[in-house]
């Protein structure tokens, strides 16, 4: 077996590549130093003490943890060891005797329980690659005992819905002599006369389409075979979700009673701005402008969100609406959750809007008070046009002469609260909200009908995808992704999501003793003018590598930063890690994001996270990606309580699919 060193090099390459060139990589370790150094070839039978393997893997990069799951890990029991090299897509086990290595075998995955739902082999099942749709990746595999029923993948031990039968757990599938002959194997739980012997449901591969994966909050309640129970259940999730359905849509009803004057479109001098942008339209930015602008042309106010993956140009689109606003009489306010974002804002907005007169003011943190009463002063007077701000925007002093347009920029940021306060002062307002990976309460009343929603899937013309790396925290790993994008003149930013530990960080950095490194710290609580230079500084590449909390994830557009380090990927969310990957690859160069993660303290929930954030790297993947976050995270305040226990009660897939049957009957009615 093959053993290569965890290095950006070798990560870019993927298991695939090893595969095809192992006769070239073994002849080259006989004379070629780099080679000698960064792999390791294996074989039963070979005389190796165990500590000396250890220690020839530990100076490969390996981590030691107590399970083997993720790539970059190793584990001992006894005179056994686990590896996940980073050069293949299986677990292995070795086996040492003495000072021999006795035996080299693919190991089960741990979370493969070592019972029925074991494949046959002991083969480990695995993941399945997701890639870009489309694409085929290589070295991906599908998973032995796993399903896959439309988009859903199921493993041993996840909870699922049969529409028939309710709640169950899927146990794999029956043995037959393809895989396509198979029946689906779903465990019910066990009648009274059986305690210990559950009931199981063997459903042919050609009705797989009525099993879903359950989404939910918490353990769900396991259902019996061939009672009422289920069908009762979902009697009364029907009634109370026909009642939310109209209340929801009553809720519509009352916003679009309110109307207000159509847009006029002035197309010579929108086509002017848009021949200033750097950049050609992308279809889906094009596309996108055209559903804003059909919103904008109707006497009912728009409510409309843009999704698009980070870097899609969803602030270009945004800027042309604002620009329409202004040129019908009306104001535009931009609500960012951060100074840094508001500021970048203000800075393309004057770039791209002052030559045509629009008039626009930044109220952040940054100003002085004689300054916030002048931009209050005029905003109140209709001398400004836009107004471009974080929480500031939402104060009780802002007065509005003629707000026509909303745009709400990031708005998992905002509270419900915050978003709903212009609604109820001004029922009329057109609102647009942008958001790379939306909140499951906006994903899914834009999915149910209740919102319009455009999306931006095409990328721009030249980018990448990012190579997304999940691993590991090893001191060779951050000195090797950090000198390879100096070796090339880029930036780094290196991620570290707590304040305290900065400092050390910083040490931990400078002792990596890397030529030319340049490093600066941004959080916070460190003033705002310091945080603006220090941004500055770093645009301007007086800096190379910045140590920063997480207020860098919204906005940043820096074409020179392609490498990205988070020191603990544990401590995030997946939507604000995606963002966080979205800030780097925004020019023409190869990007790397490196996800690095204490293997003490990996929980369930965290790895599975990761795990996502590795398999959905292709560009666009935004959209999907929040809907898995939806599925790990539960949809939180989407509901109201008493809906959310509906929602426990069926699963999450079907909540949704009955409440979009719902308000497509009450249209109709």
């Amino acid at each position: 077996m093959l053993i290569v060193a965890v290095t950006p090099l070798f990560l870019e390459k993927g298991a695939g590549w090893f595969s095809q060139n192992f006769k070239e990589i073994e002849e080259n370790r006989a004379t070629n130093q780099f080679w000698q150094r960064n792999a390791l070839i294996f074989e039963t039978g070979q005389k190796i003490k165990l500590s000396e393997f250890l220690r020839n893997i530990a100076e490969l990069g390996y981590t030691k943890v107590w399970e083997t799951e993720h790539r970059g890990e190793f584990s001992q029991r006894g005179g056994v060891v686990h590896i996940f090299p980073i050069n293949s897509d299986k677990v292995f086990a070795i086996e040492f005797e003495g000072n021999f290595l006795m035996e080299i075998f693919t190991a089960p995955h741990p979370s493969i329980s070592p019972s029925s739902s074991r494949p046959p082999g002991g083969k480990k099942p695995g993941f399945l690659a997701v890639s870009k749709p489309g694409f085929e990746e290589p070295s991906g595999f599908f998973p032995l005992g796993s399903v896959s029923p439309g988009a859903a993948i199921f493993h041993p031990g996840d909870y699922v819905v049969h529409i028939d039968h309710g709640i169950g757990v899927y146990r794999g599938l029956t043995q037959a002599e393809t895989q396509k002959d198979a029946d689906i194997i779903i465990e019910y739980a066990a009648p009274r006369e059986r305690p210990n012997q559950p009931d199981l449901l063997f459903v042919p591969k050609t009705q797989s389409k009525r099993i879903a994966p359950y989404l939910g909050f918490k353990k769900p309640e396991i259902y019996r075979l061939g009672t009422a129970a289920w069908q009762l259940t979902k009697k009364r999730a029907k009634e109370d979700i026909m009642a939310y359905a109209k209340e929801l849509l009553k809720t519509l009803a009352e916003r679009k009673t309110a109307e207000r004057k159509p847009y006029d479109a002035f197309g010579d001098l929108e086509e002017e701005l848009i021949s200033y942008f750097p950049y050609e339209y992308t279809p889906g930015q094009k596309k996108a402008l055209d559903e804003i602008f059909s919103d904008m042309s109707r006497p009912e106010p728009m409510d409309r969100v843009l999704t698009g993956d980070v870097g899609f140009g969803k602030t270009e689109v945004a800027m042309l609406a604002a620009f329409r606003a202004v040129l019908n009489q009306k104001q535009a306010a931009v609500l960012a959750p951060t100074t840094i974002l508001a500021d970048q804002h203000a800075e393309v907005f004057k770039d791209r809007l002052e030559k045509f007169g629009v008039i626009i003011s930044r109220l952040t943190r940054l100003e002085n008070n004689q300054r916030i009463k002048e931009i209050l002063k005029k905003v109140e007077s209709g001398s400004i046009d836009i107004v471009i701000g974080t929480h500031k925007i939402l104060g009780h002093r802002v007065n509005f002469k003629n707000l026509g347009l909303l745009i709400i920029d990031e708005e998992q940021k905002f509270g419900v609260s915050h978003k709903e306060k212009f609604k109820k002062e001004n029922p009329a307002l057109d609102i647009l909200t942008l958001s790379a990976t939306p909140i499951p309460r906006t994903l899914h009343l834009a999915l149910s009908g209740i919102r319009r929603i455009s999306t931006i899937e095409t990328p721009p013309d030249g980018r990448m995808e990012i190579k997304t790396f999940v691993l590991p925290k090893n001191k060779k790993i951050m000195r090797d992704a950090i000198d390879f994008e100096l070796s090339r003149h880029g930036q780094i930013y290196f991620l570290a999501n707590r304040i305290h530990k900065i400092p050390q960080f910083l040490d931990e950095i400078q002792n990596l003793k890397l030529k030319n490194l340049k490093v600066g710290i941004l959080h916070g609580r460190m003033p705002e003018a310091k945080i603006i230079k220090t941004m500055r500084e770093f645009r301007e590449g007086k800096l190379n590598l910045l140590i920063s909390t997480t207020i860098i994830e919204n906005g940043l557009d820096l074409s020179n930063v392609n490498t990205l380090i988070v020191e603990d990927s544990t401590r995030l969310g997946l939507s604000q890690a995606h963002q966080l990957r979205g800030r780097i690859g925004r020019g023409h160069r190869e990007a790397f994001a490196y996800f690095l993660y204490p293997t003490h303290i990996l929980k369930e929930r965290a790895a599975e996270r990761l795990d996502a954030l590795e398999r959905y790297s292709w560009l666009g993947a935004g959209l999907e990606l929040a809907k898995k976050d939806l599925e790990i995270r539960g949809a939180g305040n989407i509901l109201g309580r008493t809906q959310s226990g509906v929602a426990f009660r069926i699963g999450l897939n079907l909540y949704f699919e009955l409440l979009e049957e719902a308000i497509g009957n009450l249209k109709n009615l």
